[in-house]
């Protein structure tokens, strides 16, 4: 009995120096790796401040600088888990490996979406256009009503709501039309051939110095468009703001026509030749 107890009593007391000898051992290790994750985590907070003051500085948008910062925090904190357990004597390899892997799986099975995601971010830091602008891109023409993270949307003239990827529409050509803060309106009105010409601009130009919306700088334009088919067609452009683009668009048509009829001025006649060829 009392041979039992004294092997039991040297069981615990190797156990003991053992236990010793390794918390000894493992110490250092362990007060390194406490230091660097708190000196990792000031780090990445601190990093994460002077991110989020840069990109406010540069006025980014408020969706994609809270994505950027959630992704730069956890990212950040991965590293930071790996280099610690690394100090621990803990092996990474397989738990990198993972990662890689969960990181090829979820870009395969969101491939589409991860391009749009990637088309979003060039659009908000690039800033091509914003809310309120008007665009031509995709085939598609109108306001943007809403920019995010995966699609742009953008209201049409004729009040319809179009949802346009970011992945094409980053790669592809965008038409800003509010970038200079006045827009050119290209209209075309035909003349009769024996009209004078000087009088039709003459008249033509101050219709639409009259017209609310126009601007007076740029100043309208009137030129001779082209002559053929028995006329003469007229290139009336004037000028105005984004807000006014329709209204100068079909108003200053009506108004110069106006014009030219209490002028004198005349459209064009429809002339057809009819040539006989009977014998």
């Amino acid at each position: 009995m009392l041979l039992q107890i004294d092997i039991n009593v040297d069981k615990v007391s190797n156990f003991a120096t053992t236990f010793k000898d390794s918390a000894l051992a493992f110490a250092p290790k362990a007060i390194s790796a406490i230091v660097v994750l708190l000196i990792g985590l000031w780090l990445i907070k601190l990093m994460g401040k002077l991110i989020q003051k840069f990109m406010t500085v540069k006025k980014y948008d408020t969706s994609l600088m809270t994505f950027l910062l959630s992704f730069f925090k956890v990212l950040m904190n991965i590293l930071l888990i790996i280099t610690v357990a690394s100090m621990l004597g803990i092996n990474t390899t397989s738990f990198a490996a993972l990662i890689a892997g969960a990181g090829i799986a979820i870009g395969a099975a969101l491939n589409g979406s991860l391009g749009n995601f990637a088309g979003g971010v060039m659009l908000l830091v690039f800033k091509p256009f914003k809310i309120g602008d008007l665009v031509e891109a995709q085939n598609v023409t109108g306001t943007v009503t809403e920019m995010g993270i995966f699609n742009t949307v953008i209201l049409t003239p004729d009040n319809k709501t179009v949802i346009v990827p970011n992945g094409p529409l980053s790669t592809n050509i965008i038409i800003n039309y509010t970038t200079a803060g006045y827009l050119r309106v290209d209209l075309a009105i035909a003349i009769s051939l024996d009209q004078d010409v000087d009088k039709a601009r003459e008249v033509a130009l101050a219709a639409m110095k009259q017209f609310p919306g126009v601007l007076d700088t740029p100043a309208p334009e009137v030129a001779v468009l082209k002559v053929a088919d028995f006329m003469t067609t007229l290139a009336i452009r004037p000028y105005c703001t984004q807000s006014e683009y329709w209204n100068v668009y079909f108003g200053v048509q009506e108004a110069v026509k106006k014009a030219f009829d209490a002028n004198g001025i005349v459209g064009p006649t429809p002339t057809r030749i009819i040539i006989n060829k009977t014998p």
